[in-house]
């Protein structure tokens, strides 16, 4: 479960550098908005390919396997992005396309590992204990980046993260495996996964269910505004607020903390609630309805402010309000089918990085076009609200595939 979580700390770290390291980066080469945009979301291109694949290579040879060689793999493109920015700009993004190949699979073959691993009673908390290694490694690198940068140039940011990868993996290939290691365990975990080795997929059943289509719109909704702030953050702080590069972690910093933080009570929170007579379904629809409005009001607030204190106050309270929807939808594939947890979160992951390519790129554009954010969080913060009522009427807790 621990390496599970570094696996998703790696993930993060090698996922935001860019968005740091692209400001240094696009002062040498001399890219626009729009170039940056570009480069931002090309990773999305190829980590949209492989979400669904993974889930299924996960159920066919192991998520040990299928998520110990991704690391590898999106490792090896992070250690390559300086020679092929420096080579030219397709290359770069090309480079940036097949890292995202090798980072698509990781969360479907660690969903596919929880399902094994973890009792339900247990999920919630595994589940958010997990996810929170997204902001915990969102703020390792919006922190680690710009002193490596400042200190040792861009390029010894992609060296030094891409190097992490390969040392998780001697630990990972030692220590990891795909069924829980005692009998007793095994036991306890039949009814999760079915105690058995069926590596049938119902996808008609799959996708004619109402609550699946739910969890796929709200984790859409949810990674636009992820991977808009992933993405952005440090350049808005940078251009729109006129924070250097020295500083700006001091800005970025506090929202990404808050979300470590209320991601590990969220968790807490939901199995209080449900061990408490709460239902699962009334449970998970509560806590995204917090992490989904509360994050929209803060948004649109964020939209009219020019003071970088306010936006780091507003930023904070939405992005800690936004790590309630790890125990919301976040964690909702777990109960409407332990078995095909796997196969579900890359069917929604599939569809939650498109914002990642278009959400991404949009915004430079309209940062380009307008010469402000504000219209970019506007939009995100409607699509939030749209993503709550979809999840509010369709969602459930209740297990509805074998």
């Amino acid at each position: 479960m621990l390496l599970c979580f570094f696996s998703t700390f790696i993930c993060y770290i090698d996922r935001v550098n860019i968005s740091v390291a692209i400001i240094p980066m696009a002062e040498q080469f001399g890219w626009s908005s729009t170039e940056r945009g570009l480069v931002l979301s090309s990773f999305f291109v190829g980590y949209l390919v492989t979400q669904v694949l993974g889930g299924w290579l996960a159920g066919r040879l192991g998520g040990k396997a299928v998520l110990g060689f991704g690391v590898l793999w999106w490792s090896l493109f992070t250690l390559l992005t300086p020679l092929s920015a420096f080579t030219s700009f397709p290359v770069l993004i090309a480079a940036r396309i097949f890292m995202g190949l090798g980072e698509g699979v990781a969360f479907p073959a660690t969903y596919n590992l929880l399902g094994r691993w973890v009792p339900l009673r247990e999920r919630s908390r595994a589940a958010a204990f997990n996810l929170s290694a997204i902001p915990l490694g969102t703020l390792f690198a919006v922190t680690a980046t710009p002193f490596i940068a400042i200190w040792f140039g861009w390029p010894m940011v992609f060296y030094s993260f891409g190097a992490l990868g390969f040392i998780w993996f001697a630990f990972w290939w030692y220590y990891a495996g795909d069924r829980p290691v005692t009998d007793s365990g095994a036991d306890t975990l039949a009814g999760a996964d079915g105690g058995a080795a069926d590596r049938s997929v119902p996808w008609r059943q799959i996708f004619s269910k109402a609550p699946v289509w739910a969890i796929i719109v709200g984790h859409f909704c949810n990674n636009w505004g992820l991977y808009v702030l992933l993405s952005w953050l440090p350049s808005y702080f940078a251009s729109q607020l006129g924070v250097n590069l020295r500083s700006v972690w001091i800005f970025i910093a506090p929202p990404w903390i808050a979300s470590f933080l209320v991601s590990n009570v969220a968790g807490w929170i939901a199995d209080r609630m449900i061990a408490s007579g709460r239902s699962v379904t009334f449970t998970r629809k509560f806590l995204q309805t917090i992490g989904f409005l509360g994050p929209a009001v803060a948004l649109g607030l964020l939209a009219g402010t020019t003071d970088a204190v306010t936006a780091v106050v507003l930023l904070s309270i939405g992005l800690g309000l936004a790590s309630f929807t790890f125990a919301g939808a976040g964690c909702n594939h777990l109960d409407i089918s332990p078995r095909h947890a796997g196969i579900i979160f890359g069917i929604s992951n599939t569809a939650a990085t498109v914002p990642g390519i278009v959400g991404v790129a949009l915004t430079g554009f309209m940062v380009d076009q307008t010469g402000t954010y504000a219209s970019a969080f506007y939009l995100t913060a409607a699509i939030l609200v749209f993503g709550w009522l979809t999840f509010l009427v369709f969602g459930t807790g209740k297990q509805i595939l074998d």
